[in-house]
C-alpha cells in the first residue's frame, strides 16, 4: 500500500509496532510504501547455525566489532548495490531513527575499515533487521553471527529479518506466518532492552561457546 503522506520517524516505529515496514521500489522511486508480508522471515535466537568454515574466520580473528561507530557508512553500505530499496526518503528517516537511539549498527571492521556490517530498529525487545552488506569475503556473517549473540546477551527475544532468502535460512532463519509473527511481536514489546549498551562480551570465543548451532 502507498503512503500518501510525510513519513515520519514516529510513524515508522508506529508501523513497525503494528508488524508491518516500509520500502521503496528503488533508490530513485520517490515513493515509500508500506508491506505486510503473509509468511514473515525470522532469526530464533538460540539457532542461529555457525558451519565450520565459519567459526575458523571466527577464530582467526582478523577484525574488530563495533556497534555504531559509523551507522550512516553501513546505511551507504546497504545501499551500494545494483538495486536497492533505500531511497533519500528512506536514508534519511533512518539516519533520524539513528539520532533517536532507535535505529543501530552492528560494524566489522578489518585493517582499520569498515568491511560489512548489518543494521536494523529497535522496540521493546524485539530487533527489526533492514538490511547487511559486505565489502569483505565473509563480513555479513560475521556481523550476524555477532548480532545474534549480541542481542542474547542484551534481552532481546526477537529478530525479525522480514523475508527470507536462501542466504539467510542457511544460516538458521526460518519462514512463519503472519499470525504467528504478530503473537511473537506483541510478546516483545511487552518490555523493553538496550541495544547500545557496555560490557557486551564480542570476544571470538565467547560467541562461538554461546551458539550451539556450530556445525
Amino acid at each position: 500500500m502507498k503512503d500518501d503522506f510525510a513519513l515520519t520517524p514516529q510513524i515508522l516505529l508506529s508501523g513497525y509496532a503494528q508488524g508491518i515496514f516500509p520500502m521503496s521500489e528503488s533508490r530513485d522511486d520517490p515513493e515509500v510504501f508500506w508491506v505486510d508480508p503473509r509468511d514473515r522471515g525470522i532469526f530464533p535466537l538460540d539457532q542461529f547455525r555457525i558451519s565450520r568454515s565459519l567459526a575458523r574466520t571466527i577464530r582467526r580473528g582478523a577484525y574488530q566489532i563495533r556497534i555504531n561507530s559509523d551507522f550512516e557508512a553501513v546505511l551507504r553500505g546497504c545501499a551500494n548495490r545494483e538495486e536497492t530499496w533505500i531511497n533519500p526518503t528512506i536514508h534519511a528517516l533512518y539516519m533520524a531513527l539513528h539520532r533517536m537511539g532507535r535505529a543501530h549498527s552492528l560494524e566489522v571492521w578489518m585493517d582499520g575499515e569498515l568491511a560489512g556490517g548489518v543494521y536494523g530498529v529497535t522496540l521493546g525487545r524485539a530487533f527489526f533487521g533492514e538490511s547487511m552488506f559486505s565489502y569483505r569475503r565473509d563480513a555479513s556473517k560475521i556481523a550476524l553471527a555477532y548480532l545474534v549473540d549480541h542481542l542474547v546477551q542484551t534481552g532481546f527475544t526477537l529478530f525479525d529479518t522480514q523475508f527470507i532468502t536462501p542466504h539467510l535460512a542457511s544460516l538458521g532463519a526460518v519462514e512463519i506466518p503472519r499470525a504467528e509473527y504478530h503473537h511473537l511481536l506483541e510478546a516483545a514489546l511487552r518490555e523493553g532492552a538496550f541495544f547500545d549498551v557496555e560490557g557486551v562480551d564480542h570476544s571470538a570465543a565467547g560467541v562461538l561457546q554461546r551458539n550451539t548451532q556450530t556445525s
